[in-house]
């Protein structure tokens, strides 16, 4: 199996912008989709607080199954039972089920109420995916277990044992799966695993799992979303490199431990955690995931797989180490790919080279100047009519950028996005016309 993780714990796509996404994931090899709802899942009732107020509703819920199903595609939600719960966490209504009281990020497994919360979250969850024969515990980073007061406690009476108490955990969650939903199959993350028997070499914490009874092994790779937190572009050597290595595991796994390869989920994560900024667009990285995928597919970046991405991505070219496609290209979101390329190459280094390097704005248009409206006509028209230019083509590019995100994302997505890319820079242009008139 090869899942394609869709991450909405930001930049969530509209439903119609998955309309045209579905198709061109099975068109180029994957056959699930690992969907991390976080807080865009329409939770009812008591849980109705941890909703964004942009949460698809259940009407969407069942229109991305329904697209899946049409294009092939296995749909496993996701839904984080440890760490990465700061949409739950940081909500007061549930500060007391933090492990450590001041920070939102993990569960206290200790306080019976986190496993009601947790049973109830996975109930409304599974009860909207009736058709999906996996779900995905999550699991990982569960930053700073062993830290509470009820953690130290516990692990004062059973020798420190970090790892048992992590387990304790998990096997509750999944005895809770296994009662109510015979048959569901769960997958999770490994980090937290692997530290409780710590392994350096792939073959041998391979070799524990197949020790400790595991019968299958997924392996998780990643086509966006983990080369910087603030990263808007991916580079596509680098996750390309990344698939080429899983293949060598994938071809050597039969040597390593008698365990059976089952699936691998390409991991396109859109935030580090529900706190910090967006990393890289969906359709910013759709060239970076069909060279994975396509990678996966032929057992290599073959010339075969190169001619497919070109031919379904409509590039004539690419270039990995530079990171660039070229031509038009005609996938879902490819205006919004070449605009932020815009952004990302050109934005900044244009208004920081007409505020820095004009000898004539440094010298008779300063902050000094500009604060007390005292500036001489002649020589601020020897400047003006190129700032103002510059100023009139961005705010243009940037009213078109902004339509085009507005077709694939919500309002609050689009403002982020303008505030933390564009607004830094253009605001600096802004500012500086606005005092010159």
């Amino acid at each position: 199996m090869k899942l394609v993780h869709l991450d909405l714990k930001g930049a969530a796509p509209k439903v119609s912008y998955l309309e045209q996404v579905f198709p061109l994931l099975s068109q180029l090899g994957a056959n699930g989709i690992l969907i991390e709802y976080e807080d865009m899942f329409p939770f009812k009732g008591e849980l109705e607080i941890l909703k964004s107020p942009y949460a698809y509703s259940e009407e969407d819920i069942e229109r991305i199954q329904q697209l899946a199903e049409l294009h092939k595609l296995e749909v496993v939600p996701l839904v984080q039972t440890f760490g990465h719960v700061e949409f739950i966490l940081k909500h007061e209504k549930y500060q007391h089920l933090r492990e450590v009281e001041r920070f939102p990020n993990s569960f206290n497994p200790h306080i019976p109420d986190t496993m009601v919360l947790l049973k109830s979250i996975l109930s409304q969850v599974i009860e909207k995916h009736r058709h999906s024969t996996w779900i995905h515990i999550g699991a990982d980073e569960v930053f700073h277990l062993g830290e509470g007061m009820d953690s130290k406690n516990w692990m004062s009476h059973n020798r420190g044992d970090m790892g048992t108490m992590y387990l304790k955990h998990i096997k509750e969650v999944l005895g809770f799966l296994d009662t109510q939903y015979r048959g569901l199959r769960a997958l999770m993350w490994d980090d937290m695993l692997r530290k409780i028997s710590a392994c350096l070499a792939t073959g041998s914490f391979l070799a524990k799992y197949a020790e400790s009874g595991f019968e299958v092994v997924w392996f998780a790779s990643a086509f966006k979303g983990t080369t910087g937190p603030a990263q808007t572009w991916p580079p596509l050597s680098y996750h390309l490199k990344n698939h080429l290595s899983w293949l060598k595991v994938m071809q050597a796994l039969p040597r390593l431990a008698p365990l059976r390869f089952q699936g691998i989920v390409l991991t396109g994560w859109q935030r580090y955690d529900h706190y910090s900024v967006l990393c890289e667009l969906l359709p910013v990285s759709i060239p970076s995931l069909a060279i994975c995928l396509q990678t996966l597919v032929n057992g290599g970046f073959t010339e075969e797989a190169k001619r497919k991405v070109l031919d379904v991505l409509g590039f004539q070219s690419m270039q990995l180490e530079q990171s660039t496609c070229e031509g038009r290209g005609v996938f879902p979101g490819a205006d919004i790919y070449h605009m932020v390329e815009q952004v990302n190459g050109h934005l900044k280094e244009s208004i920081l080279k007409a505020l820095e390097e004009e000898s004539a704005i440094k010298g008779w248009f300063s902050p000094y100047h500009r604060k007390r409206q005292f500036g001489n006509p002649r020589n601020m028209e020897s400047f003006g009519s190129k700032v103002l230019k510059l100023h009139e083509d961005w705010e243009s590019f940037v009213r078109d950028l902004r339509t085009q995100l507005e077709k694939v994302y919500f309002p609050d997505m689009v403002e982020e996005w303008m505030e933390e890319n564009v607004n830094p820079y253009l605001d600096q242009l802004r500012d500086l016309v606005k005092d010159y008139w």
